[in-house]
């Protein structure tokens, strides 16, 4: 095996990036009437997005498959090889197959494809050869067709597997678009994991599981420390009876007023606090609370409504929550 240098590698990495960027870019072409065929097919089906496919286009069959059921399209994915083995009884009448081939003639594909036919399903075709036997066969038919692949031996499935996934993007998001499917629909659809608790989580969530330190205006030094070491949030509220936030003191107001010469007997935490402090309402996103924080180089916010004090909201509540 001939030895490649630093600069090979890096001049072969670029060639093949640049390949499969030209294969994508060659994709605007093919966005013709058979795409919008296709999308109103599947948008106006009873049934399901079944997509099948075999080898690498199969793996990206599946990847397409995900992306459709999370933004509001329902798809089920059938490997080719198991359809005509058992499997094709996941195909109901109402149904549209989608078939995926960068050659159209696999012996899979051809057994399957009248077997579908029979059926009476519509048939969208993703292929990379316009005169093969799947594009012949299929009522509806997406050109992914590349010049070449980024393989050095034009072989293994690169450039055309990435022409495949992209136009399985393409019509995944102008689907989300015909449907409104938005944000909040997003969020129903994951609610595991960060993505879905950005889109879901609020302060609220959080700021209740923690306590709830506060102060009178008059409080004296040592009342304002012991409440601040004992709620363990590095901060208190200062509010009034009715607890209508009047300001807050953190660790670092503590620190600065130390650093003053003043009588500390008869400090009060009116005369240490920060007024007009941060806050945040309850129902506010926790991402929206995060944002703040990155904004003003904070740790806390204050939690209120209407300057009702409700509680305080930290940065490690958003950091066990995987925010960060």
């Amino acid at each position: 095996m001939n030895a490649v240098s630093s600069i090979d590698i890096k001049s072969l990495a670029l060639k093949t990036i640049q390949q499969e960027a030209d294969a994508i870019n060659a994709l605007r072409s093919m966005i013709d009437d058979q795409f919008e065929k296709a999308v109103q097919a599947i948008q106006h089906t009873k049934g399901r997005l079944v997509i099948s496919g075999i080898g690498k286009s199969a793996i990206i069959a599946q990847k397409i498959v995900a992306t459709l059921n999370s933004t509001g399209t329902p798809a089920i994915f059938l490997h080719a090889a198991d359809a005509i083995h058992g499997d094709l009884g996941m195909v109901q009448q109402q149904d549209v197959v989608m078939v995926i081939s960068k050659s159209g003639e696999s012996p899979e594909i051809k057994v399957l494809i009248p077997l579908i036919r029979n059926f009476g399903n519509t048939i969208i075709g993703m292929v990379g050869n316009m005169h093969s036997f799947l594009a012949k066969n299929s009522n509806i038919v997406l050109n992914t067709t590349v010049s070449q692949e980024a393989c050095p031996n034009n072989l293994a499935p690169t450039s055309s597997t990435t022409a495949q996934l992209v136009m399985g993007d393409a019509m995944a998001v102008v689907l989300m678009e015909l449907k409104g499917f938005g944000s909040d629909d997003f969020a129903r659809f994951h609610p595991g994991g960060t993505l879905g608790k950005k889109l879901y989580l609020r302060v609220a969530d959080l700021y209740t599981q923690n306590e709830k330190p506060a102060v009178l205006a008059n409080a004296t030094l040592k009342e304002v420390i012991v409440e601040i070491s004992r709620k363990r949030l590095g901060v208190t509220a200062v509010t009034n009876d009715q607890q209508q936030l009047l300001g807050i003191i953190t660790d670092g107001d503590l620190r600065r007023m130390l650093e003053k010469s003043v009588t500390l007997d008869s400090v009060t935490a009116s005369e240490i606090m920060t007024v007009h402090p941060k806050t945040i309402a309850p129902d506010a996103l926790a991402i929206e609370a995060l944002d703040l924080l990155r904004q003003y180089d904070i740790t806390q916010l204050v939690v209120s409504s209407e300057n009702q004090y409700l509680g305080i909201i930290h940065l490690h509540d958003l950091v066990r929550e995987g925010l960060i």
